[in-house]
């Protein structure tokens, strides 16, 4: 599967994401829908940027037993999406389910992966607060493990982790990875961050990429260059 540059389209309203796609005249880029825009605009937002002719990665992080989250993905699976994700810490109950839930009477399925640490996730915040006392690294190891083995994917991950998780898991085995910042973009909230083209280097098969695109002054350079220093 080829590499790909993902927008995280991170707004609140089907106002600001339509005026935002509606700035790329040539590409169709790939995009992220997450909790704040799908909450505040509602499935019909999947629909309509499906119709445009966008790939799109549903960001809806579930995580429950595994009986709701079956029955969840079910429904998530009618929306045509092209990738969707879970929480790995649900555990491998909870992400077969979801395999079931989310294949459709066809046999057909969107890309299912899974969340293993945030990359706002510091070692020591997922020490000192979750009571995970092991290396950050092992734990994303051990979860993406624990992925594969229930039928996913691949996992989303930090950059810093992608080519470790191909070292375990295959090389066949996904590596989303947000926490992409360009080398003279502020770093924000996120903690574990590489630029686009270290992210390249390393293995990472897409890259997820929020405010470096979205608050940019030109977004659509913003959007090429990042295709520019990753796929290209």
């Amino acid at each position: 599967m080829g590499k790909d540059v993902i927008i995280a389209c991170d707004f609140n309203s089907k106002a600001e994401v339509m005026e935002f796609l509606d700035k790329f005249k040539e590409e169709k880029p790939y995009v992220k829908i997450g909790m704040e825009l799908f909450y505040g605009a509602g499935p019909d937002i999947v629909r309509e940027i499906k119709a445009r002719g966008h790939k799109i990665f549903l960001d809806l992080k579930l995580c429950d037993i595994p009986n709701t989250v079956k029955k969840s993905m079910k429904v998530l699976s009618n929306l045509d999406v092209d990738m969707c994700n879970l929480h790995a810490f649900g555990t491998k109950a909870m992400m077969e389910a979801a395999i079931e839930g989310l294949t459709r009477d066809d046999g057909t399925r969107p890309l299912l992966i899974a969340v293993t640490q945030l990359t706002s996730t510091s070692e020591e915040r997922m020490q000192g607060e979750l009571l995970i006392n092991k290396p950050i690294d092992e734990v994303v190891m051990h979860y993406a493990k624990n992925a594969m083995e229930a039928g996913l994917d691949g996992v989303v991950c930090s950059p810093l982790e992608a080519g470790k998780v191909h070292t375990v898991c295959g090389e066949g085995f996904l590596t989303v990875t947000p926490g992409i910042r360009f080398a003279d973009s502020s770093v924000g909230d996120q903690v574990r961050i590489m630029t686009p083209a270290e992210a390249k280097k390393i293995g990472s098969d897409y890259i997820v990429v929020g405010r470096p695109v979205t608050q940019a002054e030109d977004p659509v350079a913003a959007y090429r260059r990042c295709v520019a220093e990753f796929v290209d």
